[in-house]
């Protein structure tokens, strides 16, 4: 059953379509991953979904009701382009933003400390958002878009900015707010991201939806006659052998796809006996990151018309 519902939504500025008939759905209980690299239109699409952007067509239905103004005020969203009161103590603005979403009280504060503690903040709770780091004002902003419990959560680039220790507590929670049946959409160009945590995703490119899915689903149909090898030692030779049709090089592992997976053996007896050390061999197998070059890496994707659905 789906969530929400993004259908043919469209958006132009002047003469650049930034948005050009969009379309996916968010199943329940998911982690949804909108993704695409930067200038693509995965902001405009949020931005049209929250009714910032008023659409040029299209609509976008929750549960079988159009979205309006109140899907925007009940909605947990993180913005691409920070905005917090540089001038107001870490927890009042934290209560501020939580009453504004009707929520108030003892039970908030104490969650809102519990997630400054979990963030290393709650010995800075009383400091200004102005004398915050960038990066610590991103986890505050971020505490603000769930603090009020929402059911639905938007993320537009929610990684940017943090460390790894701090990346690993926020994939925590997003993980933790999906075990609660929350709905998460996941807008990022960070393909890592999206591949460890997302359930389904829809990859735009200019503006266009160009492959959206159930991600093991989309795994498997482009994983077929395909090699990820992890390797040490000199692989260029690979190229060149006849049952090979494509190399692509990620430093030490390489994604090859075979004219037939019954020649993986053969790879793999090539490499052994020319001393390459392999330290991974898995056939049927394929990235994200992989899926992504593969499909928008190159100019020519823009002009496909047929959006890839599994």
């Amino acid at each position: 059953m789906n969530a929400l519902e993004v259908k043919n939504l469209s958006k132009s500025f002047g003469n650049i379509e930034a948005v050009k008939n969009v379309s996916f759905a968010v199943p329940e209980g998911s982690i949804f991953g909108l993704i695409g690299r930067n200038g693509a239109g995965k902001t405009t699409t949020i931005r049209m979904m929250m009714n910032i952007f008023e659409p040029d067509s299209g609509e976008v239905v929750l549960r079988g009701t159009r979205v309006g103004q109140e899907f925007r005020n009940n909605v947990g969203y993180l913005p691409e382009e920070r905005g917090l009161y540089k001038k107001m103590k870490i927890i009042d603005l934290l209560m501020f933003f939580a009453e504004i979403k009707g929520k108030k009280g003892r039970e908030i504060k104490d969650q809102a400390l519990s997630y400054l503690e979990k963030f290393s903040l709650l010995d800075r709770k009383s400091a200004k958002i102005e004398d915050l780091s960038k990066g610590n004002q991103q986890k505050v902003q971020f505490i603000a878009t769930i603090l009020h419990e929402p059911d639905f959560i938007i993320l537009d680039e929610p990684f940017t900015g943090l460390d790894p220790i701090n990346t690993n507590i926020l994939k925590e929670i997003i993980l933790q707010l999906k075990e609660k049946g929350k709905v998460i959409i996941l807008s990022t160009h960070l393909m890592d991201f999206a591949e460890r945590m997302c359930d389904h995703i829809a990859m735009i490119n200019k503006g266009e939806i160009i492959m959206c899915g159930a991600m093991s689903e989309l795994k498997k149909k482009h994983g077929k006659n395909n090699v990820t090898v992890s390797f040490e030692g000199d692989v260029s030779f690979v190229e060149s052998l006849s049952y090979v049709e494509k190399v692509t090089h990620f430093g030490n592992s390489i994604s090859v796809k075979m004219a037939d997976e019954k020649d993986a053996q053969k790879l793999l007896a090539e490499m052994t006996s020319r001393q390459i050390v392999v330290n991974h061999f898995s056939t049927n197998e394929i990235s994200l990151q992989e899926l992504f070059v593969n499909h928008a890496g190159s100019e020519e994707v823009a002009a496909e018309k047929e959006v890839q659905y599994v």
